[in-house]
């Protein structure tokens, strides 16, 4: 064989005998590809993670940076005494704001799911008063268009829109008595297609079936009935925002009210 330079391969050289080449020839294998993934030992598999176990997938975001969450997401079974709430909002509904008139408003379609408890002992009767918080991820109120809202008789003009941004909404419901008691908490961002958009008003207040009274705005509601049908108002402040036509327009601070309709279920948590 001639020498080969720098340590290379050498090829067999023509003066061996033929089988000798040929064996040679055969022994060469073409070199493995080197990946990092089989340098690196295979881990056995915990045992927390067995069939049928759900696994959360951990998220990097841009950056590098990285959101941990568990590793296996168990279902957690309600508590004894835990009751399941829906909140159903129906046609019906009225929104007003400063001295304007009313808007008659539609808001069939939304929808809340929360947990419940007996208020005294924690356990269901099937009668008294239950302590209710809502998810806020399960909370959505049909926003406020020319297809749910009519103004002196007239749908909203065209693009414009108000989005109702649920943020919290829990309180008392007594079986008893129909009497209900919800805290409310929303952002109403108010749009003209993509032309405008304002920042968010906020708005905070207790829907109660009974009477809700402020300086310039009041009203009552109605009580639940057999069938978890009821009328819930609410009066509260909105404050200015960083907006000079809109604290103009609605002469910003001021009162709003709300008449919301809507049917509570009430049932035992599965």
């Amino acid at each position: 064989m001639a020498p080969g330079g720098g340590g290379g391969i050498r090829a067999p050289s023509p003066d061996l005998p033929v089988p000798a080449r040929q064996k040679f020839a055969n022994s060469t294998r073409r070199p493995r590809a080197y990946s990092a993934a089989s340098a690196l030992p295979r881990l056995p598999r915990p045992q927390s993670i067995r069939r049928g176990a759900v696994v959360v997938v951990v998220a990097c975001a841009r950056g590098s940076e990285q959101q941990s969450s568990p590793a296996v997401a168990a279902k957690v079974r309600p508590e004894p005494g835990t009751l399941s709430v829906e909140f159903r909002t129906r046609d019906g509904c009225r929104l007003g704001i400063a001295r304007y008139p009313d808007f008659a408003y539609n808001a069939q379609g939304g929808r809340g799911v929360g947990a419940g408890r007996g208020s005294k002992s924690g356990e269901d009767d099937g009668i008294g008063t239950v302590l209710v918080d809502f998810d806020v991820a399960t909370l959505y109120i049909p926003p406020m268009s020319g297809a749910t809202t009519r103004f002196l008789g007239l749908p909203l003009p065209p693009y414009l829109k108000i989005d109702i941004l649920p943020e919290a909404l829990g309180g008392t419901i007594d079986r008893a008595t129909g009497h209900v008691d919800l805290k409310f908490r929303s952002r109403f961002c108010f749009s003209v297609g993509s032309v405008y958009k304002a920042p968010p008003l906020f708005v905070e207040t207790t829907l109660t079936s009974e009477e809700s009274r402020g300086a310039i705005r009041s009203g009552t509601g109605e009580r639940m009935d057999e069938e978890g049908r009821c009328r819930l108002v609410g009066v509260a402040v909105v404050d200015p925002i960083d907006d000079l036509f809109m604290n103009t327009f609605l002469s910003l601070p001021t009162e709003c009210i709300a008449y919301l309709s809507a049917t509570i279920s009430i049932a035992a948590a599965r």
